[in-house]
């Protein structure tokens, strides 16, 4: 693929109707936490704060989880990659504390309660690879990514050789990426194309490693969909080499 070529996206941009407290928070609000395009990757200037580390999160979903790491882990930075504008604007609602039917005030901030630890970049993660240095991250999410299970549509699993050499570059010696995921066909997939991979090594020792939630781990509204529906999900950490 040429550098001037942006890639095909296979998703959903948007859901149902984001109503007005939402899509206010998406006018006014999500410009103060974006991810600018001339953003220097930098721990002391990049958040509102200096980090001692910066995590990411690709595909952030509904927020919960990347709101709670980023609150629990103030000294710590976060990206968070979404496209689902209606996943963008509940992050924010959580963030603020603005839900529908909340007064707004005129100028929209974080809920007192929170650091400014968090960027947001609203378009496809493969746009974002080449932004990012070299070993600049210290941790990386991929929290229960679509599975597209049929066959055929494989080449589209976010886990493959292509996006893993970029995670490889990324993230630091040292640093894990975490992948969980409740489907089997993407639990062996991953497990697959990981062994595959040579920069990465599976730290699970045993099974309680990657059948139980991390110690540090947020619970997620798909991981509760997942549980209630009877598939267990799976927490695979895997360290760079």
């Amino acid at each position: 693929m040429l550098l001037s070529e942006k890639p095909k996206f296979f998703g959903r941009r948007k859901g149902r109707i984001i109503r007005k407290a939402k899509t206010t928070l998406l006018d006014a609000f999500l410009p103060k936490v974006r991810l600018k395009d001339d953003c220097t990757f930098d721990k002391e200037t990049m958040f509102g704060k200096k980090v001692e580390k910066v995590y990411l999160e690709i595909g952030f979903g509904n927020g919960e989880h990347l709101a709670g790491q980023a609150k629990n882990n103030p000294n710590i930075g976060f990206i968070g990659a979404e496209v689902f504008q209606n996943g963008v604007a509940n992050l924010l609602s959580l963030i603020t504390g603005i839900k529908e039917g909340s007064n707004l005030p005129e100028d929209i901030n974080l809920s007192a309660d929170r650091e400014d630890n968090i960027r947001v970049y609203d378009d496809d993660m493969r746009l974002l690879f080449p932004r990012i240095p070299d070993g600049f991250l210290d941790k990386v999410f991929v929290l229960f990514p679509d599975p597209w299970p049929k066959k055929r549509h494989a080449s589209r699993r976010f886990i493959n050789p292509d996006n893993l050499k970029e995670l490889s570059r990324v993230l630091k010696k040292g640093g894990i990426l975490r992948v969980a995921t409740d489907h089997k066909v993407y639990k062996s997939w991953t497990l697959h194309q990981l062994h595959d991979c040579p920069d990465f090594r599976w730290t699970a020792t045993c099974g309680n490693d990657w059948k139980h939630e991390p110690s540090d781990w947020v619970e997620t509204k798909y991981q509760r969909k997942a549980i209630r529906e009877g598939r267990k999900p799976v927490f695979l950490d895997f360290e760079r080499i």
